[in-house]
């Protein structure tokens, strides 16, 4: 009856989204076995502080960035967000692999992922593929992906460290909890058409409560840590 068909189709999506969930894991683990061997190939993930919305203070390392209780003057730079209140890394990517991790521990609200290098800056927006963002969201332990429709998302544990992978050629954008070594959501069948960008989003300070900043981590390969805060831009044939 049409019972068990239901039951035949979720146990085929439950099998599809397990494949993927190993395939994508295996990925990863891929890449930081790649990243091991390969010291050329990797990039410095920074912040671009000619990005930062004007209510974001970006550490001088690079590495971390905060919301201000006030809006600053910035020079006016084209580059510049100002009305979505997020900071893009230095580096943008058309082809290959990346991946790096970013540690949202304190934080309770955070968005992540990449976008497309060409998104209005100025205007305000709601983040969507169809808006060129890839996006992951927390507030208050409830994760979203920012899909469209968006997905909330039921995770085990809200993560403390997120891994963000992209694979620009299968059109993939997947995140990750490092610590639990779990998928949370994967985008996939993208396409992608130019250069892609790291997207960094810290919730308001929220009285104190949301003190956390968004710290671009180390990432830990094999037994061995790559200097800070690596972006890996490998081909593989």
């Amino acid at each position: 009856g049409s019972k068990n068909k239901q039951e035949t189709t979720e146990k085929q999506a439950e099998g599809f989204i397990k494949d993927l969930e190993q395939e994508i894991s295996e990925a990863v683990d891929q890449l930081k076995e790649t990243l091991n061997e390969e010291f050329e190939d990797l990039f410095e993930a920074d912040l671009d502080p000619d990005t930062a919305h004007p209510e974001l203070v970006v550490c001088d390392d690079g590495k971390q960035v905060q919301r201000s209780d006030n809006r600053k003057k910035c020079p006016h730079n084209p580059k510049r967000f100002l009305k979505f209140v997020c900071v893009l890394g230095k580096q943008s990517f058309s082809s290959g692999r990346f991946y790096f991790e970013v540690q949202i521990k304190y934080m309770t609200k955070w968005i992540l992922g990449v976008v497309r290098e060409s998104v209005n800056r100025k205007e305000a927006i709601t983040p969507s593929p169809d808006e060129g963002y890839w996006t992951v969201a927390e507030h208050k332990n409830i994760c979203v992906a920012l899909d469209k429709p968006q997905v909330c998302l039921s995770l085990q544990s809200v993560p403390e460290k997120v891994g963000v992978f992209v694979d620009y050629e299968e059109g993939l954008v997947s995140f990750h909890n490092v610590d639990h070594a779990t998928l949370i959501y994967s985008f996939t069948g993208c396409s992608f058409m130019e250069k892609l960008c790291p997207l960094f989003y810290p919730g308001v300070n929220d009285d104190g409560k949301n003190s956390g900043r968004l710290i671009i981590c180390p990432v830990m390969v094999g037994d061995g840590i790559k200097p800070t805060g690596q972006v890996s831009t490998l081909n593989f044939n």
